[in-house]
């Protein structure tokens, strides 16, 4: 006997051997034709265009390289200069800022009520 799980009573139930060898989620119809992509960006080499594409540019990883590895003292989150310090500072200072609205917090919910 052939058994197949039935998405109505969501059980075993009896079958017979062809709709017990093809379940409901695995259908053996293949659309003819591929569906139309929705999201697509048109492909265009750099010769094909008469400007230089903008996104396209030279290959800053050895750059970056040389930035990061130079021995100069300075830890590794601050060496791009004032973005970095200006994101570390702003950070820095929402953690501390948290901190201690968390203790004011805790301080101000340890005090009794007045009546």
């Amino acid at each position: 006997m052939y058994y197949k799980f039935s998405g109505f009573t969501q059980r075993l139930t009896g079958a017979v051997s062809s709709s017990a060898y093809s379940p409901q989620g695995l259908r053996s119809n293949i659309p003819a034709e591929s569906p139309t992509i929705i999201f697509t960006t048109p492909t265009t080499l750099v010769s094909e265009s008469s400007a230089a594409v903008e996104y396209m540019s030279g290959n800053k990883v050895p750059d970056l390289q040389r930035i990061f590895q130079a021995s100069d003292e300075i830890p590794v989150h601050l060496k791009r200069g004032v973005p970095d310090r200006l994101l570390y500072r702003t950070t820095m200072a929402l953690t501390v800022g948290g901190a201690l609205y968390c203790l004011v917090a805790l301080y101000i919910a340890a005090q009794p009520k007045n009546k």
